[in-house]
């Protein structure tokens, strides 16, 4: 597998920017299923969001999955994940 952290082009040519979240906000319509990532600080007073991501039900659905089976993968290989409450 090759380093998640590096940047790479993109099939079209594009160079993909990493950006790290530890904060989420999720919402949904109808028809859409929107994503937005962002960092919250230690102290809880400052969060920014830097990035919305819109897609169908179906598509979230299929993240979600693909999400569960790589944190399956993972802590196959490295144990348990600690949640903080």
């Amino acid at each position: 597998m090759t380093d998640p952290h590096e940047e790479k082009d993109s099939p079209q040519g594009v160079r993909l920017e990493g950006k790290y979240a530890n904060y989420f906000e999720v919402g949904y319509n109808a028809f859409e299923v929107l994503i937005d990532f962002g960092q919250l600080y230690v102290d809880g007073s400052n969060k920014q969001l830097h990035t919305r991501v819109v897609t169908s039900p179906p598509y979230a659905k299929e993240l979600l999955r693909l999400l569960s089976e790589t944190i399956r993968q993972y802590e196959e290989g490295f144990g348990p994940i600690q949640v903080a409450e």
